[in-house]
């Protein structure tokens, strides 16, 4: 089954559950992904649904730092509620070990030996990656690597 087609099973399970919350954000990644197919003039495919996840999530989770940091706690929780129902969604986050043996992997493919190298890595990493991993976080421990 398609991420789409997940996404829209488990809104009608939400309807008939009448769980507005979860209904509430489905929809909004629904919605997310019509935008995107509209903007794209292509059909969504599972990498660029897990991308848009991805960058929902992001968002979020940026949210509830800063309703975190200003005293917002119901703020904060109805983020991480609506947090938890995206990440069903995406596939199985990676390990730290998982992480570093594919960084040193693509850094062996690609033949990188510095700094220079580093977009050429990334671009290895990153379909691998996406929406399993934290992107940002990648590239630090990449940046670490090839200036060992």
């Amino acid at each position: 089954m398609s991420l789409l087609e997940q996404l829209k099973t488990e809104m009608k399970n939400a309807m008939r559950a009448k769980d507005k919350n979860r209904l509430g954000v489905i929809r909004m990644a629904l919605s997310a992904v019509k935008q995107a197919e509209i903007d794209h003039k292509s059909e969504p495919t599972d990498e660029n649904i897990i991308a848009i996840l991805t960058k929902m999530v992001k968002q979020r989770k940026e949210s509830i730092k800063m309703y975190t940091d200003g005293g917002r706690t119901e703020l904060a929780e109805i983020e991480q509620a609506e947090v938890a129902t995206l990440e069903e969604f995406l596939p199985q986050a990676l390990s730290n070990e998982e992480i570093a043996a594919l960084i040193q992997k693509a850094i062996t493919d690609t033949g990188a030996a510095s700094m220079a190298d580093m977009g050429k890595v990334m671009g290895v990493l990153k379909p691998a990656m996406q929406g399993r991993a934290d992107l940002g976080a990648v590239s630090g421990q990449v940046r670490a690597a090839l200036n060992n």
